[in-house]
């Protein structure tokens, strides 16, 4: 294996250099404790990734919700940003028009994280792929590889901990250029004329289908030829929350009308109605020329897709930047493996981060990659260090994925309000949310004062260069 040396007298390891490793080396440089952030990229790269850079988003560009009293996600992002995480000022620092979500552009957000972490004098960089389970002399590690963990590395971790390896796949949505895009048959709006941060309420391009195209539409899809999966991938299943728009499909012709194509808050201009079903659009980079198809991850090969997504109502000539695409994504039994503090059993000085650990999501993954940071940081400062409550939105993901699900049937799962601990008192229905989020962040204040002595000042929004 390369990158044999230990590097600094207590310089902890990070395996990972995508969001979750970044938070992670971040959080233990700003507690003042060196580290080595293995990346394999370019050396051995992945069936995903397209470029060199730290903390590369594959799919979307979108963080989601970025409602903090109302939203669990954006809850998440809250608490981050309050923990002084770095994917959170990159991702504030390069945000683009997103209705309610939180958007990036994609290079500016990866260029930011990679140079905030290059300049850091407590970060070394090392390109190199570990190829097993890193040495004893290595002291602590942060596996933080990800769903793409390379071959070599997640057969040394099935062999260790015993169990067989769980995966799923993870499908990529098509990216179409914005001045390909027919205006006169398509609007810009957001559901509800709904802003949000980098928006104005006018933020998704919208492309409506009348009944009939819709039916055509499902039938196509339905026909399409799809990829044809490897031997070793024909019993891989799919997360339910990211599932390709064809496997939708099968599930009912109504099934994508009351998902990614619901036409709910949505006003066709011409007709002064609802449309029948919608396809959206959200800008995905700074320029403004390119957007991706919402929720339209794909298994289709590229000439199906080309030719079904143009019979959509203003993308008859889209001409795109990038089709849809298949990866197999991994993911260890959590539950059954880790501690509470990210720990493998079977040998506490590895420590899991990231989409490998179950979490589904770019800021669920950055936010265990921050919790690692910190619970290592902690060790090698010798402070004993404590999970978030579980009242938090970070707490209530943790507890969930080591021990809070069911080992026997563990999949991956996003934050969401049904991980948090009910409300002791009775609160309306309506109010439940916000009383969950104010609970949160006075929980969470607790936590960090408790953690750091006081809390973690939120960094200011991080540009590429800044």
């Amino acid at each position: 294996m390369s990158g044999i040396d230990a590097g600094p007298p207590g310089a902890v390891h990070v395996v990972g250099g995508g969001l979750a490793g970044s938070e992670a080396a971040w959080q233990l440089a700003q507690a003042g404790v060196r580290v080595i952030l293995h990346e394999m990229r370019p050396v051995r790269g992945t069936e995903a990734h397209q470029t060199a850079g730290l903390a590369e988003l594959v799919c979307s560009n979108s963080f989601r919700s970025d409602d903090w009293e109302r939203n669990a996600v954006g809850l998440l992002h809250e608490e981050m940003r309050r923990a002084g995480s770095l994917v959170m000022a990159a991702a504030d620092g390069n945000k683009l028009p997103a209705g309610g979500a939180l958007a990036v552009d994609r290079i500016g957000f990866s260029q930011a994280v990679e140079g905030a972490l290059a300049r850091h004098p407590l970060i070394e960089i090392r390109r190199e792929e570990v190829t097993g389970l890193p040495p004893e002399h290595w002291g602590s590690v942060i596996l933080a590889t990800g769903p793409l963990t390379s071959p070599a590395l997640a057969a040394s971790v099935q062999q260790l901990t015993g169990e067989d390896q769980l995966a799923f796949f993870d499908a990529i949505a098509p990216i179409v250029h914005r001045d390909s895009i027919d205006m006169s048959r398509a609007w810009f709006q957001s559901r509800y004329d709904k802003p949000g941060p980098g928006g104005d309420g006018a933020d998704y391009i919208n492309c409506p289908l009348d009944q009939a195209g819709y039916e055509a539409f499902i039938d196509a899809l339905l026909a399409g030829e799809k990829a044809e999966f490897r031997d070793w991938e024909r019993d891989t299943p799919y997360f339910e929350g990211c599932l390709p728009i064809e496997v939708m499909a099968e599930r009912g012709r109504e099934t994508l009308r009351f998902g990614p194509m619901k036409p709910v808050g949505l006003t066709d201009p011409r007709t002064g109605r609802r449309p029948y079903a919608v396809v959206q659009l959200r800008q995905d980079n700074a320029l403004g020329t390119l957007f991706n198809m919402v929720g339209f991850q794909t298994k289709l090969k590229h000439g199906a897709q080309t030719r079904i997504f143009r019979m959509i109502p203003g993308l008859e000539g889209a001409e795109f930047a990038r089709l849809g695409g298949l990866h197999r994504n991994t993911f260890i039994n959590s539950p059954r493996l880790l501690d509470a503090l990210l720990r493998l059993r079977a040998r506490p000085r590895l420590r899991f981060a990231g989409q490998v650990t179950g979490v589904e999501g770019y800021v669920e993954s950055a936010a265990i990659g921050l919790l690692a940071g910190r619970f290592a940081a902690a060790e090698a400062t010798g402070r004993t260090p404590a999970p978030p409550p579980p009242t938090t939105a970070m707490g209530a993901l943790l507890g969930h994925i080591t021990g809070g699900a069911d080992g026997t049937t563990f999949q991956p799962m996003n934050v969401n309000f049904g991980l948090f601990p009910p409300l002791p008192e009775r609160v309306r229905r309506h109010d439940r949310k916000q009383a969950m989020t104010r609970r949160a962040l006075a929980d969470l204040g607790a936590w960090l004062s408790m953690a750091d002595g006081a809390a973690a000042p939120a960094p200011t929004a991080l540009r590429a260069g800044a």
